[in-house]
């Protein structure tokens, strides 16, 4: 099938991870994937849940939002209170960031990563996480640079995409309407050395073997290795971390 960007059915859309977007907020990201585009800042507390008060741990969580005009019709503002789906997408980037640091070295502080959907043609979640990470990452340099924490608690490169099933194609990176199509679409957030944090799968419209389902997973992976070249080419930072 014809695809945007005149892709083959491995490729990502183009990817793009601008750091420090707005001038008064060090370590903001602005990352577009094809014509998905979401704003991501990181913003630290100097105080932690009480669950975690006195273990000298921090945390990381994450609010998520499409901003009222980021799709073709307009999104009603969540003001009193947030959809599943808006709950669910948080608490997979909180999930999939806390899995990248360590947060014993943090402190009793807390990272606050709000992502703000500018545009969305599907991949709004995975590139989410992928442009967080970035965010987190350099915020924590910061930290680092003023003394605040000993070394980056870096654990591991993180990143997200999403995988689907068009009639007989499987494809790598789904736009919005290749999403609204496919017979089975997954996101899958992976490490740099290949360990999984999440995989959401669904059988939209037909069942998936498991042979299948390792097709989706090799073209993730490819991908997600991809990614994190794109994270590490925009941190300059060497493989000798």
């Amino acid at each position: 099938m014809e695809r945007s960007y005149g892709r083959s059915f491995d490729q990502l859309r183009p990817v793009k991870i601008h750091l420090n977007f707005l001038n008064r907020v060090p370590g903001s990201v602005l990352i577009e994937q094809g014509d998905t585009k979401v704003l991501i800042t990181s913003t630290v507390e100097e105080n932690v849940a009480p669950f975690l008060k006195g273990t000298n741990t921090g945390w990381i969580t994450a609010e998520y939002s499409m901003l009222p005009r980021s799709s073709e019709t307009r999104i009603q503002r969540e003001r009193k209170q947030i959809s599943g789906r808006t709950y669910e997408i948080q608490r997979l980037i909180g999930r999939s960031l806390r899995q990248a640091f360590d947060l014993k070295k943090i402190g009793e502080r807390t990272i606050y990563v709000d992502c703000d959907v500018l545009q969305a043609d599907g991949g709004t979640r995975t590139a989410s996480i992928t442009g967080a990470f970035v965010s987190v990452y350099y915020t924590l340099r910061m930290m680092m640079t003023k003394g605040i924490i000993n070394e980056i608690p870096l654990l591991n490169f993180l990143a997200a995409v999403s995988v689907g099933k068009i009639e007989n194609e499987y494809l790598l990176d789904l736009d919005f309407n290749e999403d609204s199509i496919a017979s089975v679409d997954m996101n899958i957030v992976m490490t740099e050395d290949e360990k999984f944090v999440e995989i959401q799968g669904t059988a939209e419209k037909e069942v998936f073997s498991e042979e299948e389902f390792q097709r989706m997973l090799e073209l993730a992976k490819k991908g997600i290795k991809e990614l994190i070249g794109i994270q590490r080419e925009t941190l300059s930072i060497t493989l000798s971390l």
